[in-house]
């Protein structure tokens, strides 16, 4: 008897499986044929899967539009994949989409592969076709069912309230045209550049920011005067260490120059992958942690290209070749010098973006695994084969930043400035997103859906953007000539 009410049952659940994908009810076609692959084994993360993926787009040579910057794919896909999972889980506060009457069941596997595949078919559509093959290969780890429908759902409605609430977040503006100084100080494009090649991402400072409320919001103060003991240290510290075949740096920190310049967010979403399998995150844990990690860095990115665009300060590069002015009587000029990295990034030098997102991914990544010790290994962008091995975030922090001192890319005092200015973000991130919800706090079951609504703090920020609108097509080229002192400030305002 018993075994004859269990296949009335299966079979009356395969009857409503099959009658609303007959009707089509809330998928397109390429939802609709994922009962033909075969179940497996749950194995893979799926976040982690999807980080991976991204990552494999953003590093295939033409993928990625040149004016948009990479981090701000990582911080839309990593954020639908928290609020639809969250939504499931419900242990903290969402991030932008709060959704009511969400089964407890549903898949957050599921949820999580819709809202990232929506997400990045959206903005990578040539790789849609790649991106099928993926998605398809992990939902055939989740058990066809209802509560795979129910996940799959969920996840695209999230991914299409997150896409639709960054569509107008000036990341499609074209780049603000630079007008170059003449002054010692004023950044020039830097050798073996083309002299007057204009430099990247100069609207970038522009774009909304993820969770900060404005991009100068933890702006650093000025660099240090041309004529300061601080400068002066600075640039003769570079001089020799920086340079290609420096007969003063070891042999090892040539190697660290070198293993670090790659894209740096990119050897930060690989030490996270890391550290969340090695600790066995689930799918819940591991959104968050991704999502807190790129949202950090996609504003820590906005906001050092505000501070580069506002000090506008050279690279070694052009100091060292200009040194034996007025300006700069401390040392003879060298026109003939070149750093170890023998192309220096096409912005100005201050703060140092190494820095800057190294520092703020090391606080994120401690906070979220309660400790900055952790032994791992990480691979170099630009090294292949090439690894180095860490017993803490902060050791790996660390390096990469004076890694940009071995390249001959930055001075020490850009890189002081960046490394508080990705803590102080970071700090920001972590203590204002994502937090706990408290006990009483949750969607209560049987309540009808609702609208999606952004949480306080975010109706509270884009208040303040819908302030703050600017028609790129009038703004004034940006004047390198940099800040005059006295209206060099400190940012004060309150976290």
């Amino acid at each position: 008897m018993r075994k004859a009410l269990i296949l009335i049952a299966l079979l009356s659940a395969g009857l409503g499986v099959l009658f609303e994908i007959s009707t089509g009810s809330p998928f397109d076609s390429e939802y609709q044929n994922l009962s033909a692959f075969p179940s497996a084994p749950k194995e893979a993360n799926p976040v982690v899967e999807w980080n991976r993926i991204l990552l494999g787009i953003v590093r295939t040579p033409g993928a990625q539009a040149p004016t948009v910057h990479p981090t701000r794919s990582f911080a839309m896909m990593h954020a639908a994949i928290y609020d639809a999972v969250n939504a499931i889980d419900r242990r903290y506060q969402p991030y932008l989409v709060r959704l009511e009457n969400v089964s407890p069941d549903a898949s957050q596997e599921a949820a999580a592969n819709a809202a990232a595949h929506d997400v990045l078919v959206a903005l990578y559509p040539k790789s849609q076709a790649t991106l099928d093959t993926e998605f398809q290969r992990l939902q055939a780890q989740t058990p066809y069912g209802e509560d795979k429908t129910a996940g799959l759902a969920l996840g695209r409605t999230v991914a299409a309230r997150i896409l639709a609430l960054r569509e107008n977040d000036g990341a499609s503006a074209q780049p603000v045209p630079y007008i170059f100084g003449n002054t010692a100080g004023d950044y020039q494009a830097p050798p073996p550049s083309p002299a007057g090649q204009q430099p990247q991402f100069t609207h970038w400072s522009r774009v909304t920011p993820f969770a900060l409320n404005r991009a100068d919001q933890f702006r650093p103060g000025p660099p240090p005067s041309l004529t300061s003991s601080a400068y002066t240290q600075a640039l003769n510290e570079i001089r020799v260490q920086g340079i290609a075949n420096s007969t003063t740096s070891s042999p090892e920190q040539a190697l660290t120059g070198r293993f670090w310049n790659g894209a740096i967010q990119n050897y930060w979403n690989e030490i996270a992958q890391t550290a969340v399998l090695t600790n066995r995150f689930n799918t819940a844990q591991s959104a968050r942690v991704f999502a807190l990690l790129n949202l950090a860095i996609a504003d820590e990115v906005i906001a050092f290209y505000d501070a580069k665009y506002r000090y506008n300060f050279w690279r070694p590069v052009t100091a060292i070749r200009a040194s034996g002015t007025d300006i700069t009587p401390h040392s003879a000029a060298d026109p003939k010098w070149l750093p170890e990295a023998q192309k220096t990034p096409p912005d100005p030098a201050y703060p140092g973006a190494h820095a800057v997102i190294s520092a703020g991914a090391a606080a994120v990544l401690t906070s979220m695994f309660d400790s900055d010790q952790f032994t791992f290994s990480v691979t170099s962008e630009v090294l292949p084969g090439v690894e180095r091995s860490f017993t803490s975030f902060a050791a790996a922090a660390e390096e990469a930043t004076l890694s940009r001192i071995y390249a001959g890319v930055h001075f020490r005092t850009d890189l002081t400035a960046g490394q508080e200015l990705g803590r102080q973000i970071a700090s920001f991130v972590i203590n204002k997103f994502m937090t706990p919800l408290n006990a009483t706090a949750g969607h209560e079951d049987g309540q009808s859906t609702t609208e999606l609504k952004p949480h306080a703090p975010c109706t509270e920020r884009a208040k303040y953007r819908s302030n703050q609108k600017v028609n790129l097509r009038s703004v004034s080229p940006i004047l390198g000539k940099g800040v005059p002192t006295q209206e060099r400030k400190r940012s004060s305002e309150a976290v």
